[in-house]
């Protein structure tokens, strides 16, 4: 296993040279003076060549594209052409939004989708299956942003029930000091009732709306991974010594069946990472998806740069752990 690992971390570094690689040849592909961007059409020809020198736009591109690489070796990502913060100091200042609403996304997937999954195979071809199937196709067919909007219109708009976007309240905001940036599980290390109640409502809707598609995924998938294992012979041997069918699905069955739904969960997880853009945008989620968005309103290459970096890193890192869990999941899985 060790060696593996090892093997695997080291295979890490050409894929991330190839993804930076490729994240500076697309931005560059883009149409448009990233200056002009910035400064506006007021800016003047003096303005502009000067802005050109300061972001280094005017130096050959193998130049620009060794900077950036050295800047990521050094972890050193440059500054905001904008707002001129640091860019590694704001992604690790919204790092922990993304990361909280990705994580509750996958839960509300996790949590309804694999009991939904499970039923479903058990009581194929029952109105259940097939309502659950077609629920799941209407969730992966939405899009994000309508639904997105649909909730907020409905229960924060109409209903009142929840806020309609941030992820705590002004009031609150202005009086607390959270510790890790996770709001959720400062509130609960700081005893701080209020604001757990208060982030937890803010959360809700923009886990439903990103966890939809995740949660129509997996339901399909744990439905079709189930119906595979429910007729082999080790189950039906499970059924003849008398086990209980919760017993039978549950212990035998669902354990079998888990590689590919924690393969799914793991590549929704990392897609959730990266893919949360118009969910946080709906919301005002102060995430590194909005703030790749912004950037790409801006033409501010060292924050798009910087923050796709990231978001794969994390995506190919969540990968990697996947592959990592086969083997506590399987026994028969060694990895060498």
């Amino acid at each position: 296993m060790g060696s593996y690992v090892l093997r695997r971390l080291l295979g890490l570094f050409p894929v991330l040279l190839g993804i930076t690689l490729l994240v500076f040849a697309f931005l560059q592909l883009i149409p448009g003076d990233p200056a002009q961007a910035i400064l506006g059409e007021r800016g003047t020809p003096e303005q502009l060549a000067a802005l050109r020198e300061k972001l280094g736009l005017n130096r050959p591109l193998y130049v620009q594209y060794l900077t950036f690489l050295k800047g990521v070796l050094t972890g050193d990502l440059g500054q905001s052409a904008v707002s001129t913060i640091p860019v590694a100091e704001e992604l690790k200042r919204r790092w922990p939004a993304t990361f909280e609403l990705a994580v509750s996304a996958t839960l509300v997937a996790v949590v309804l989708g694999i009991p939904v999954g499970i039923l479903a195979a058990v009581r194929k071809n029952s109105l259940l299956d097939t309502l659950s199937m077609s629920l799941s196709l209407v969730g992966v067919s939405m899009p994000v942003f309508w639904l997105g909007l649909l909730l907020v219109y409905l229960f924060a708009v109409n209903l009142h029930w929840l806020p309609t976007g941030g992820r705590l309240s002004t009031d609150l905001a202005l009086d607390f000091r959270p510790l890790t940036g996770f709001l959720v599980l400062d509130g609960l290390l700081t005893l701080n009732l209020p604001v757990l109640w208060d982030a937890l409502r803010h959360l809700v809707l923009p886990a439903l709306t990103l966890g939809t598609i995740p949660l129509a995924i997996l339901t399909r998938i744990t439905r079709s991974a189930m119906l595979e294992v429910l007729f082999q012979d080790y189950v039906r041997t499970a059924r003849a010594k008398g086990l209980s069918e919760r017993q039978v699905i549950l212990k035998h069955a669902l354990k079998n069946a888990l590689l590919p739904v924690v393969t799914i969960i793991g590549l929704q997880f990392g897609t959730l990472l990266g893919g949360a853009i118009l969910t946080e945008t709906i919301f005002s989620w102060p995430g590194i998806g909005s703030y790749i968005y912004e950037g790409i309103l801006n033409r501010d290459y060292p924050v798009v740069q910087a923050g796709v970096l990231v978001v794969a890193m994390a995506f190919v890192l969540v990968n990697l752990l996947v592959d990592l869990s086969y083997a506590l999941l399987d026994p028969r899985i060694q990895y060498r």
